[in-house]
């Protein structure tokens, strides 16, 4: 029998019929024990879902809490790894609001990383929202996620989805900006190890983590040993050598060119129909403000798909800004034109997006930092050329309700009526 005293009698029954479970004998198909499997992996599933609303009811009693510590430290403590305690502690919250998910949680069909996944989708899209989703939308969603996981779409997917509905709600409202491209968000750390290593951890938006992917993908391919054997390292031993080539090849270009040289190859492939969000490659489902973003200052390779996804048009892949022209906008800029950034910083920006057709010439380029130009595509910051061939800001009406044009940082002294 369960030792512990105070159990209900009917869990110490399950546990011990559970401990005395043997695989089915003779079994020579293998059918009496795959259905088995899926039996228990039922029972796996309430099981984690007993132990939400259980966790739920001890902190609505704050247990923990009387004792100085909370109850995610208590599921830790009773050998619950600090990731899946989190994924409690996460369904705890967020599973009162999702009746759907919850009733099919509690029969058993969905596993904890499903009911994660789209209580973490729900949680995307919400942020995507800037009005704030109604009670209707949010049942329209859930149902919808819900969809997507009985149909058998991975956690991975299911959030996927969740965020291709968050992005095409950050296309409607066109203010604010979604979480996947919010640049203050990003955090990179670095740590030594006790044996000497260096272990290094960043969450960053979509867009730098679709360079960085793609920028160790074309550096981490099997290359055969000098005896014409097949390369012996692993899958990630080669993203690490390709790591520090990236390392050596961005302290090289830096001594070389750190002004003149155009940013990194990206594809991003758009439906004709456009009701589907553009997608990069490595990162997924993309809003309409970063698809655009990312075709300021880089390679891009612009593919567009019909409904069965069989490329209708493939665009040439533009060298955005090259040398010679950023070079040029730099000795007019100078430097970010909205914080003074300096041209090492900086990504040439398309005044008129080249997205809509915008040219790539002096004309229609300024200097922006990252940050900068992440206000101009998300937070109602404009960029105008002016008559005297220089850019000029126009901030958002909710700074400037008049929304009168401000010059360049390098240019700052002088005024639209100086100049004419």
């Amino acid at each position: 029998m369960f030792p512990y005293s105070g159990v209900m009698p009917e869990l110490a029954t399950v546990l011990d019929q559970l401990i005395e479970t043997a695989p089915p004998a003779d079994d020579f198909t293998g059918r009496a024990t795959f259905d088995a499997l899926r039996m228990l992996q039922l029972i796996r599933n309430t099981v984690d879902h007993q132990i939400v609303t259980h966790t739920a009811q001890l902190g609505e009693l704050a247990v923990a809490q009387r004792t100085g510590g909370s109850t995610k430290a208590m599921l830790i403590e009773l050998g619950h790894a600090p990731a899946a305690a989190h994924r409690v502690m996460r369904s705890v919250d967020a599973l009162p609001a999702l009746p759907a998910v919850a009733h099919h949680a509690a029969d058993g069909h969905l596993s904890s990383e499903i009911i994660d996944a789209i209580v973490r989708g729900m949680s995307s899209i919400g942020k995507r929202c800037r009005e704030g989703l109604s009670d209707r939308d949010k049942r329209a969603h859930e149902t919808e996620l819900l969809a997507q996981a009985l149909s058998g779409a991975t956690p991975a997917q299911v959030l996927e989805y969740a965020r291709g509905i968050g992005n095409a709600l950050a296309d409607a409202t066109d203010t604010g900006i979604p979480a996947a491209d919010d640049p203050s968000l990003n955090t990179v750390s670095a740590r030594t190890t006790d044996d000497g290593r260096v272990d290094i951890r960043a969450d960053v938006t979509q867009v730098v983590g679709e360079k960085f992917l793609s920028m160790i993908d074309e550096r981490s391919c099997p290359r055969p040993e000098p005896d014409g054997a097949a390369d012996r390292r692993t899958a990630e031993q080669r993203r690490a050598d390709a790591f520090e080539l990236i390392l050596d090849q961005a302290a090289l270009g830096a001594r070389i060119d750190s002004v003149g040289s155009p940013r990194t190859q990206l594809v991003v492939t758009i439906p004709a129909a456009g009701t589907d969000p553009a997608h990069l490659p490595w990162t997924g489902s993309v809003s309409r403000a970063t698809a655009k973003q990312v075709s300021c200052d880089g390679s891009l390779t612009e593919i567009v798909l019909d409904g069965e996804g069989v490329p209708l048009q493939m665009g040439q892949t533009h060298r955005l800004f090259p040398s010679h022209l950023r070079k040029a906008v730099i000795v007019r800029d100078g430097c970010c034109i909205k914080c003074g950034a300096p041209p090492s910083h900086t990504q040439v920006h398309h005044i008129a997006h080249w997205a809509d057709g915008g040219p790539t010439d002096l004309d229609n380029g300024c200097l922006l930092c990252q940050r900068c130009h992440t206000q101009v595509h998300h937070h109602g910051w404009d960029v105008v050329m002016g008559f005297d061939r220089h850019p000029w800001l126009v901030p958002p009406a909710t700074i400037d309700p008049n929304r009168r044009p401000l010059p360049a940082y390098n240019r700052r002294t002088m005024r639209l009526d100086d100049a004419a």
